[in-house]
């Protein structure tokens, strides 16, 4: 009985950092595509791709995951440039990328 207890509590933990994981991607990909959409280049392969992940506190001053990915731009369709994204936790705390002819306000 309690290795089953103790694989349930495993198996909820698994999936909460897998579920937190792909809220992650899904956010950096909107924010990729915002960004490559401000600048008007062409967002390459429709997706962000995880490169780092790593431990840090938050701002709240818990324990988090700080999750860096990467995508791909072009801006005349005969080249292909990278873009970088830092999200700790929820919040973009670092950008490379394109750059918009006029600022504008990542979220």
């Amino acid at each position: 009985m309690p290795t089953l207890v103790i694989l349930m509590i495993a198996g909820a933990a698994a999936f909460a950092f897998w579920s937190a994981g792909r809220a992650a991607a899904e956010r950096a990909e909107a924010v990729g595509r915002d960004a490559c959409q401000a600048a008007g280049v062409q967002w390459l392969d429709q997706s962000v791709h995880a490169t780092g992940l790593k431990l840090c506190r938050l701002d709240s001053g818990w324990l988090g995951w700080e999750r860096t990915f990467r995508f791909d731009y072009s801006r005349n369709g005969d080249d292909r440039h990278a873009g970088r994204l830092v999200l700790r936790g929820d919040k973009l705390v670092s950008f490379t990328g394109p750059l918009a002819s006029q600022p504008a306000r990542l979220q």
